[in-house]
């Protein structure tokens, strides 16, 4: 019987697969319409309906309504700056009514990945806090979460450490007997000398909000020690902190869903710190909400600002609001090709004046003090952003063109840094410049000995762009500096290339006592990157909008310590 068996076994298979093939097509052909008419994953289709609800009108659309909050949130202190955290702040805030801009990253803020960043100090900001008696800091996020991890962690682990280290700096003061107090007798009111003095009132304790968990506060809380030693060794200006910051700095958190009583808004002259508010611009909603306005029903988006390069298609804060209300009232239909314009006229109207070239009248800063440890004048900071509005405050170091443009002298060294928007014909008080930005047009009339285009791009475009051209830019400016010739450094931005390109020429060229060497001491000491850091904080000290990326300096520090060698063969 098994004999029998196995041939029936196996006619029975033949027969299931002859039917199988038979009737596979037929299943094949039926799937193939179900395929050609689209059947989505849930995935792609979230993606597409996401896609959909994150069009450029809605995103300007949410930028608008937040914005609108964080007026009445500045309304309430009408008397302390609104400061717009970079990039994504500046889209909340009308440049008219801004302040200064300040540069704290969330992941200096991310768990486990705290830190107290010596490249980004905003010193400017302490210290227009201390004058001003406070500040409002806007910022937002995409994430559900009511605040960015730069307002949950980064700005208060930096009001710590700025405090700690003042309270350290008055105690060696007092121990020492030097002429602190007296100078603290002038700058805190009368009676109140005592109380903010010494280091018994001084809250210099983490300020963290309730959210964050008691782990991460701990783990924090064990790194201060750490980052007040390192703000003390990078030559940070603590004197003039101890002496512009009355009362310590603190943080305080505002949101949409914070509840404020209109009737007992406290007044910040009656609090025993000074206020850092930190505004979070959006709400924390996951999910955007459909919303409605007189004409138009749009989805609104949280932190629609963040990530400008994805969504903006060109378009700036500066020229959103300048264009607000056609652009809003233009309705989604139009949105796009009003935007298409507006960048493209900008862009012709650039490219007729040079590219960058609003007119700029800049004067060179006399030093008049040599009681700085770099003797490039008297201590001088900015607390404006580039476009805000030049007629409000401005200090000796920063000067203004009638189109509300900037350049930052660097003390007393004849060299400034700013963007490629100040490289025009005539400038008066520039002798010679240093191009970095490859998209410019070099000014009619200019010389080879006046003028040095270098074609560098980003780190993230190029790790070896700067590197290789800092050895031309080192040339050019031993050349004009030794025959006393003020130096512009330009750059697309002003905030990044030109400031290392700076960075590398004061450690090259200058000694340690800030004074310009050709370099003849530059042989006699070591390049560690602590003496960079010192450095680098120095330029910040007056090119407040400086934001140097990590990969630049590397390429510096290469640079250097390759010279370093040359030198030594």
């Amino acid at each position: 019987m098994a004999s029998e068996s196995v041939p029936s076994l196996l006619s029975r298979r033949s027969a299931w697969n002859l039917a199988a093939s038979t009737h596979l097509p037929t299943m094949a052909a039926a799937s193939e319409p179900a395929t050609d008419e689209g059947v989505l994953s849930i995935y792609k289709a979230a993606r597409r309906i996401k896609r959909r609800e994150s069009t450029l009108y809605n995103a300007l659309r949410s930028v608008a309504d937040d914005a609108a909050f964080v007026a009445e949130i500045a309304a309430l202190w009408p008397a302390l700056p609104l400061v717009a955290n970079l990039r994504c702040g500046l889209w909340y805030t009308q440049p008219r009514t801004l302040a200064a801009t300040c540069y704290f990253k969330s992941t200096d803020g991310h768990a486990g990945n705290w830190g107290f960043s010596t490249a980004r100090l905003n010193l400017h900001l302490a210290l227009l806090a201390g004058e001003r008696g406070g500040c409002i800091i806007v910022d937002s996020t995409r994430r559900g979460k009511r605040f960015p991890d730069s307002m949950s962690k980064t700005i208060p682990i930096w009001c710590c450490v700025l405090n700690r280290a003042i309270q350290r700096h008055r105690l060696r003061a007092i121990n020492q007997g030097s002429g602190l107090n007296l100078a603290m007798v002038v700058a805190v009111p009368k009676g109140n000398v005592e109380k903010y003095s010494g280091s018994s009132n001084w809250d210099s304790s983490v300020h963290l909000p309730m959210w964050v968990l008691d782990t991460e506060k701990n783990a924090i809380e064990g790194r201060i020690e750490e980052w007040a030693d390192q703000f003390e060794s990078c030559g940070a200006d603590i004197h003039s902190l101890s002496l512009g910051l009355q009362k310590p700095l603190r943080p305080l958190w505002i949101s949409q869903s914070t509840r404020i009583w209109l009737n007992e808004v406290p007044e910040h002259e009656l609090w025993e710190f000074t206020p850092i508010i930190l505004v979070s611009a959006s709400a924390s909603g996951t999910v955007p909400t459909q919303r409605m306005s007189s004409e138009y029903s749009w989805h609104y988006i949280p932190g629609a600002g963040d990530d400008e390069e994805s969504w903006a298609r060109g378009l700036t804060p500066a020229l959103f609001w300048k264009h607000s209300y056609d652009l809003l009232d233009g309705g989604p239909d139009l949105c796009n090709q009003l935007v298409a314009d507006i960048v493209e006229k900008e862009r012709v109207y650039r490219a007729q004046r040079g590219e960058y070239s609003p007119q700029i009248a800049a004067k060179h800063l006399k030093s008049s003090s040599h009681n700085d440890p770099y003797c490039y004048g008297d201590h001088t900071t900015i607390t404006q952003s580039m476009n805000s509005d030049p007629s409000a405050i401005a200090p000796t170091n920063t000067q203004y063109s009638s189109d509300g443009h900037v350049a930052f002298w660097i003390g007393a060294s004849n060299l400034a840094v700013s963007s490629t928007r100040q490289v025009i014909d005539g400038l008066p008080d520039v002798d010679c410049i240093l191009n970095c930005d490859s998209t410019s047009r070099s000014p009619s009339g200019s010389s080879e000995n006046s003028y040095l285009e270098l074609p560098i791009v980003g780190s993230k475009d190029d790790r070896f762009s700067l590197l290789k051209n800092l050895p031309r830019a080192i040339s050019f400016a031993k050349k004009n500096l030794t025959a006393g010739r003020k130096m512009l450094l330009c750059c697309q931005t002003g905030e990044d290339i030109s400031i290392c390109v700076a960075l590398a020429i004061i450690t090259r060229l200058f000694s340690d006592s800030g004074c310009f060497d050709c370099g003849d001491s530059f042989a006699k000491r070591d390049i560690t990157k602590l003496e960079m850091r010192k450095r680098l904080v120095f330029i910040c000290k007056y090119a407040v909008n400086a934001r140097p990326s990590r990969g630049n300096l590397r390429q510096v520090y290469s640079f250097l310590c390759n010279e370093k060698e040359q030198l030594s063969c």
